[in-house]
């Protein structure tokens, strides 16, 4: 929740940036204050913002603190997936058993793949992005990791998945599956996750995946006829509560929490973050608007 007092005190402190701001106009003042505006409390155990064009630092708590990730994992998945050399976003894929055993199995968040659908990786990327799909995730990782079996591929992927992590620097993160439903070794904090997607966000397919709100599939049954799929809605409730949002990611589980990777862009200004092991999915939501309201406020 947030409490009568912080409120107000932002309240104070925006109203004296905006003050100071008309004073400087007027040539009332020589310098602006050092600090007009006061960093937030939140209640995510950790958090990070910087600015994506410059990577510059806006805001840290805990910001390299190792943490589970949930879902927020499947930015890396997909930032592997459209990495792929010669990649071909219509390229069909056939839905296994093993995926939908998978995801029944582990009692986990899935885009409701039909096992004898072909369905194309652009649309997995959909289905792994909105509703999160663990399915959507087991298919691609099968796709695109390399090996003789369905297990040698998957760890394939995961590996190409640490190797990307590797190549942008981060020492504080380390994938063990390719959905976040990891086996005690998946990890990350809130400093890296936030290059790993400031990072995805340099691919146009991503960028579009991400702030789509809602996305119908039209699959291929094993009938070769069409499937309209049930519409996947974007778990990412920013992209409609607050002006400018643009991404990233949702993320949940015992473990983790609630977790939320998100950016937004104002004024030609991009903004990208990190909150994690908040409390609530709504409680995720309400520190990154305090956290993009403070980022915007200081840019």
């Amino acid at each position: 929740m947030i409490t009568g007092n912080k409120g107000t005190t932002l309240r104070r402190a925006v109203a004296v940036a905006v003050t100071s701001g008309a004073m400087l106009a007027t040539g009332a003042l020589t310098a602006a204050p050092a600090q007009a505006v006061t960093a937030p409390s939140i209640v995510a155990k950790g958090g990070y913002v910087m600015n994506n064009s410059t990577a510059k630092t806006l805001y840290t708590k805990a910001a390299d603190t190792k943490r589970s990730t949930g879902s927020t994992t499947k930015i890396m998945t997909a930032k592997v997936v459209l990495a792929q050399s010669n990649l071909n976003l219509d390229k069909k894929v056939t839905i296994q058993k093993a995926y939908s055993d998978y995801v029944v199995a582990n009692n986990a968040s899935q885009a409701h793949l039909i096992v004898g659908d072909k369905v194309t990786v652009r649309q997995l990327l959909y289905g792994l992005m909105l509703p999160s799909g663990c399915d959507a995730a087991y298919a691609l990782a099968d796709t695109y990791g390399s090996g003789t079996t369905r297990a040698k591929r998957v760890a394939n992927f995961i590996s190409k998945m640490n190797t990307a992590a590797k190549n942008l620097g981060l020492t504080h993160t380390h994938f063990d599956s390719f959905d976040g439903i990891g086996n005690g070794n998946n990890y990350s904090t809130p400093r890296d996750l936030t290059k790993i997607a400031s990072s995805a966000m340099k691919n146009s397919t991503f960028r579009t995946v991400v702030k789509t709100k809602a996305y119908t599939a039209k699959t291929i049954t094993k009938t070769g006829s069409t499937r309209t799929m049930g519409t996947w809605t974007n778990t990412n409730t920013l992209l409609s509560s607050y002006s400018g949002a643009i991404g990233v990611k949702t993320g949940s589980g015992p473990e983790a929490g609630a977790c939320l990777v998100f950016a937004a862009t104002r004024n030609g200004k991009t903004v990208i973050g990190t909150v994690l092991a908040s409390t609530t999915y709504a409680q995720r939501a309400t520190d990154a608007t305090r956290l993009l309201n403070y980022a915007f406020s200081t840019i």
